[in-house]
Order: structure tokens, then sequence, then C-alpha cells
């Protein structure tokens, strides 16, 4: 029998989710969760942008969860509610009901979870004897998942980098990005996302992850940030305007320190245009995102991923494939043991119930 799914949240990673969830013939959706009274009442197709699938969208969580779902697959945003994120969450593992999630970033690495939080979500997992788990819209899997697979087919390891490039106009939440990324916002502050406490939280936790895939002892985390002002002012289509002289590039990187050295690196070159920062790594063949991994060692290799959309957006394509993470996660999440799930405790998730179905999932 396919497992029985609710989606919360038809954003950004909602709505990818839910092609996904009818996509997959392990899965069945049966209902959705929205905050929008303009999309109560809308089929969810419609929502996530393919053919009617018979679910109405609806904004009354107690109905939704009455339909004892094994799995909620939780999309709504933690980035400026992350206390009702967590509350949301908690509510359906208490009530018996799995849930994977791109939006608590606490739980990506359990081990170092807030203490607070880890008991918390562990106690709601024994009360309702079900596990949780977590992989960010980093996406996650370009940061954990493939460095991992790639570094078992080396020969010798000095270092490991993952590097993310990405263009933020192609980014469909303006807020997030002049707010908690800081385009258009002044040098003079430290927008949200380049907090130390946030770089630690999100990329140190999946530095945190590669060390223990690795068997490594992390003596520290180091955290390195540039950033670079519009050298002019620029009209960003779906995004306004950003002055000259106002936040326009950022680079960062998140060091996992082994034996004094970085050797595992976690990067990201972000950008508001594309011809800022020309002396910083790019996308290959003029491309505004990519995904990578370089292998420092005997052999040196490098593998570079470029993602495409049917919207022709790297952001939804890089959206998609989070929101494919976790959901196709679900059959084995909700087999697992009840608990707090990392990439580690999780079997190979494949695309199985995938391949061979075409159209229904299509835009």
């Amino acid at each position: 029998m396919p497992h029985r799914v609710v989606v919360w949240g038809t954003g950004n990673v909602g709505k990818p989710a839910i092609r996904a969830v009818v996509a997959n013939r392990g899965l069945e959706l049966v209902g959705v969760i929205v905050s929008n009274p303009a999309k109560v009442g809308k089929d969810a197709g419609e929502l996530a942008g393919i053919a009617p699938v018979g679910v109405a969208a609806t904004d009354k969580v107690e109905a939704a969860l009455a339909l004892r779902p094994d799995a909620v697959v939780y999309t709504a945003t933690g980035d400026f509610r992350p206390a009702e994120a967590i509350d949301d969450v908690v509510r359906c593992l208490a009530s018996g009901i799995n849930v994977v999630s791109t939006a608590i970033y606490g739980l990506l690495h359990p081990p170092s979870a807030p203490e607070d939080l880890r008991q918390r979500v562990l106690a709601a997992c024994r009360e309702g004897r079900t596990s949780v788990f977590v992989s960010g819209i980093d996406p996650g899997w370009a940061i954990d998942l493939l460095p991992l697979v790639m570094s078992g087919v080396a020969g010798r390891i000095d270092a490991i980098r993952a590097r993310e490039i990405f263009n933020y106009a192609t980014y469909d939440q303006p807020d997030a990005v002049r707010n908690l990324i800081g385009f258009g916002r002044s040098l003079d502050e430290t927008p949200p996302m380049l907090m130390p406490w946030a770089l630690d939280m999100v990329w140190g936790a999946m530095i945190r992850v590669l060390a223990d895939g690795l068997g490594l002892t992390l003596d520290e985390i180091r955290h390195v940030v540039e950033r670079r002002p519009l050298e002019k002012t620029v009209d960003v289509p779906g995004m306004g305007i950003f002055e000259k002289g106002t936040q326009g590039a950022f680079r960062f990187e998140v060091q996992g320190i082994v034996g004094g050295n970085p050797l595992l690196v976690v990067e990201h070159v972000t950008r508001i245009v594309d011809d800022i920062a020309p002396d910083w790594p790019r996308s290959p063949d003029g491309r505004r995102g990519s995904y990578g991994v370089v292998v420092e060692g005997d052999p040196r290799f490098e593998a570079t991923i470029t993602l495409e959309a049917g919207s022709g957006s790297p952001a939804d394509a890089g959206n998609a494939t989070a929101a494919g993470r976790v959901v196709h996660a679900i059959p084995a999440v909700c087999a697992a043991a009840p608990g707090i799930l990392g990439p580690l405790d999780l079997p190979i998730v494949t695309g199985r119930g995938l391949v061979g179905l075409a159209g229904s999932a299509r835009r």
C-alpha cells in the first residue's frame, strides 16, 4: 500500500513537494495545508502547476491531520517563524505522524542539535512512535550526500570542498533576498544568513555530518566571509531596485578543521547580478546556479552539477531537488525506529516509484 502523505506549505519547496509525491507510485497525496486564504479550496495540482489531483487545499490543520497520513512533508517556512515551525512538527510527531522537512535547521545534525530542542522532539517521537528527518534547502544532498559518495572512490583524500554558486535574482522570495540574505542592504549590517550562529547552525551542521561519515574528529569549525558592494544601481526583475554601494555579492566558507587544517569546506558564492565579483568562482557555461564537489588527493577529481527546471529558473530546480530529497525518504523514515534521523541513519534513497511514470507530475 502507498504511504499516505500530507504536504504542509505550498511555497517554493512545497509546490515541488506536491509534484514529487504525485509522481511517486509508492506515495499517495491525501491532503495539503495552506495558510493563505486565497489558496483554500484550490486543487493541489493547480497550486503545484500540474493537472488536478482531486485533493483540495485546507487551512484546517486538525482536519488534515485527522486524515491519519503516514507522513507530513513540512515545507512551511522556518526562517521567520522558527518557534511556530517547531510547534507544528512536534504536534505531528506526537499525534503519530512521521515528518520529513526542510525547515527545522537545528535538526540537520541530530547529535549536535540544541539540547532543549532535541529533548522536546525526542519526547514527541516517543509519544507518537514516530520519526523525523530534516534536510536543508541548500540543498543538503549536495553538501552531505554527494561528497560522501564521492569520497568512497578516492585513493587518498587531502581535503573535500562542497560548493554552491548561485544568483539570487532567480529566487522567488524577495523579502528573504533582502532581509535574510542581505542583498540591497548596507555593508555595515550583517544579514542573518551571515551571522556566525546561522553559518554554524546550517552549514556547520553539514560539516559535522561529513565528519561523522568520514570518521573524523573536528578540532573546530571556522567561518570566512567576504562581501562585495554593487558598483552601480541595478533593477532586478521581480526584485526591484538595488542601490549602488549596497551588498551585491558574498562568499563564505565554513571550514571543518582537522589537525589544524581545513580538511572539510562548504563554500557559497552568491550574487544578485552576474557581473559582480568576476574573480570569484562561477558556474560553467554562464549558468546562474550550480553545485560542485572537489576531492583533493590522488587522484584529484571534481564534479559539477547544473540544474534546469521547466520554468528555466535554477532556483526552482534546486528547490525541486530539496523537496525530492525529503519526499522520497518517506518510506525509510516511516520504517525507522522512533527518533530524530540524520542523513547517515537512512539507507540509500533512490527514485524508486518514479521511473517510467510520465506526464502526471509535469507542468
